[in-house]
């Protein structure tokens, strides 16, 4: 289809591309203004949110899970869940069968700090989004999907980073 129009291929993916980079700034941006809202370390806010969106879906976090989404090693992200534990921002419990397996809560303020914060940008997205019809969202939510897939496999595919010369 883009072909036929004499547009390529790259040509849409750097366009596509750079949309999905300033939606990452603003993306980065929104959560440094979350954390100074909460008086957190921007890691800290992140940690949160992360640990509040999976409990949110139902798949909540272990701590090793959370150091893979903030990229901290296991000693950075004791630390920080230490913090955020004192702070009762979150709770760690044990509620799986193997009492080893530790399991990552917001603490009962958190979802609701969340939610004024995020609230009027949830409801101005709900009202861009309304714009669409349910089968081009469903199509782009794949699109996205396969993107980070993507984007996954090559990032856990060993040797994919060029050597410094």
């Amino acid at each position: 289809m883009g072909e036929a129009t004499g547009e390529g291929v790259a040509a849409r993916r750097e366009r596509l591309m750079e949309e999905l980079r300033i939606y990452g700034g603003h993306y980065a941006e929104l959560s440094r203004r979350f954390a100074a809202w909460l008086g957190l370390h921007s890691t800290d806010a992140t940690a949160v949110l992360e640990i509040a969106a999976a409990e949110e879906r139902g798949t909540p976090l272990s701590p090793a899970r959370l150091s893979e989404r903030v990229s901290l090693s296991t000693g950075a992200t004791t630390a920080l869940l230490n913090r955020l534990e004192a702070a009762g921002h979150i709770t760690r419990t044990r509620e799986h069968s193997d009492r080893r397996v530790v399991t990552l809560r917001g603490g009962a303020h958190i979802q609701e700090r969340a939610d004024e914060f995020f609230g009027p940008l949830a409801r101005r997205l709900d009202a861009a989004m309304s714009h669409y019809p349910p089968e081009f969202l469903e199509r782009f939510e794949s699109f996205v999907a396969d993107l980070n897939s993507t984007m996954d496999a090559h990032l856990t595919e060993p040797d994919t980073t060029p050597r410094r010369p």
